[in-house]
């Protein structure tokens, strides 16, 4: 218990520091249920030689990028390494190898034969990971400040969060701003207060939210922190072609803008809207005119009604016969009725929930007859006599109109009394 509690688990950067017993000296390990935007090597174990030397290296939060081992030392998952940087060098934890850093690359349109990448210089040592420490230590601190100034000097922005390089001489400030801030100035102030260099970096709301990092609605980890790479636009009319509400408070995610998850399924109605005609009139009937009252859109089912503004007799037609009919309206015909029309088939979905009641494995209770007469023995279960032994014992009499009631036949003197329509006399006790 006491080990546990001096583990330190840095989800940012996908790792656990705890520190040596004899030494002191911070010790780290690789967690990778902890990387945000991580990939699954499930070409681990598998070397086809494509792409021997290179590793992808991952930092904090979910900036990682694709390194080349120029070291001469054997790398592999999980190490911590030093890697090139543009001032100075950088620590990260290598996550990926062999084929499916390949892979990686082609998902992120990188070209091997031409790109440049840059170095990883040696594995760290426990020197380098002690001062890697003490940077992160101050990204918390550095941040509260710099929200502060941020806010003195008047500037329409927000200070999302801070990472310091593993050397300690670096920071990137991701900020948000709607529009285009001017830091210049801040810039200065900020080299002069933490005696870094400073790097700015502007990220969007939804980027902020995959920084961070939670849980969504669905009760599942944000996909903007678990997978997605790019954000694409979203708007309302994702919304509209799925027939969902344009309830802001529901439509919105934890960063404010329309939730990413409105464009999974936009495709799927996109299609099968395409099959379903328009109708800008009423259909003509023999018997009346039948207005369109909804849609359900995935099943291809449209639903009309003879009454235009009530909802109380809908009658369901596929689309494909609604196309029909509006071609026969433009011929000049009428079909007969749409009473008439039988109900078009529909997917029947079968699921195992509520299928079978949670109490199936319990023994069925059975049902007891009751007699409603008020009368003794006018029941018409017979009263079950007994032998009644002389020190006393109960005898169970037959039924009353009332109920099951027991009789007491007590021995007394050695004879047990019977009772009045029961099951007979008992004999006489010994």
């Amino acid at each position: 218990m006491e080990e546990n509690e001096n583990i330190q688990y840095d989800c940012n950067r996908g790792c656990a520091v705890s520190h040596d017993g004899q030494t002191g000296e911070p010790v780290c390990a690789y967690r990778a249920g902890c990387c945000k935007l991580s990939a699954r090597d499930w070409l681990k174990g598998v070397d086809d030689g494509t792409c021997p030397d290179l590793y992808e290296v991952r930092f904090k939060n979910t900036r990682k990028g694709i390194y080349r081992n120029d070291s001469g030392q054997r790398v592999k998952t999980g190490d911590m390494v030093i890697v090139e940087a543009a001032n100075g060098h950088d620590l990260g934890i290598v996550t990926l190898e062999g084929p499916i850093v390949l892979r990686q690359m082609r998902c992120k349109g990188v070209d091997p034969a031409t790109a440049e990448f840059k170095k990883i210089y040696r594995r760290a040592r426990p020197l380098d990971i002690a001062k890697w420490q003490e940077a992160i230590a101050r990204e918390q601190d550095t941040m509260i400040k710099a929200r502060r100034i941020a806010a003195e000097m008047g500037l329409e922005m927000k200070i999302g969060d801070v990472e310091f390089q593993g050397d300690g001489t670096k920071a990137i400030f991701y900020y948000i701003a709607d529009g285009r801030v001017d830091f210049r100035q801040l810039i200065k102030v900020f080299a002069e207060e933490f005696r870094i260099r400073i790097e700015m970096k502007q990220i969007g709301a939804r980027q902020e939210a995959g920084l961070i990092g939670g849980l969504g609605v669905c009760g599942r980890e944000l996909c903007c922190s678990n997978y997605i790479t790019s954000f694409q636009s979203i708007s309302t009319s994702a919304a509209k072609c799925q027939d969902i509400p344009l309830n802001p408070q529901k439509l919105a995610g934890q960063c404010g803008k329309l939730k990413c998850c409105l464009n999974y399924e936009v495709a799927t109605y996109l299609d099968a809207q395409s099959r379903i005609p328009r109708v800008s009139e009423p259909l003509e009937f023999q018997d009346g005119q039948a207005w369109l009252r909804k849609t359900d859109i995935l099943q291809e089912v449209m639903y009309f009604s003879y009454d235009k503004s009530s909802d109380a007799d809908l009658y369901p037609l596929d689309a494909a016969e609604v196309r029909e009919i509006i071609q026969m309206n433009r011929n000049g015909q009428k079909p007969e009725s749409l009473r008439t029309e039988p109900e078009p088939a529909k997917p029947e979905f079968v699921t195992s929930v509520g299928d079978d009641s949670i109490s199936r494995f319990d023994a069925p209770k059975r049902k007891r007859k009751r007699n409603r007469g008020k009368g003794q023995g006018g029941g018409n279960r017979e009263a079950q006599g007994g032998n009644a032994a002389g020190s006393g014992r109960e005898a169970q009499g037959g039924g009353n109109g009332g109920g099951r009631n027991r009789g007491r036949n007590r021995g007394r003197g050695g004879q047990n009394n019977h009772r009045p329509g029961g099951g007979g006399n008992a004999p006489k006790g010994e």
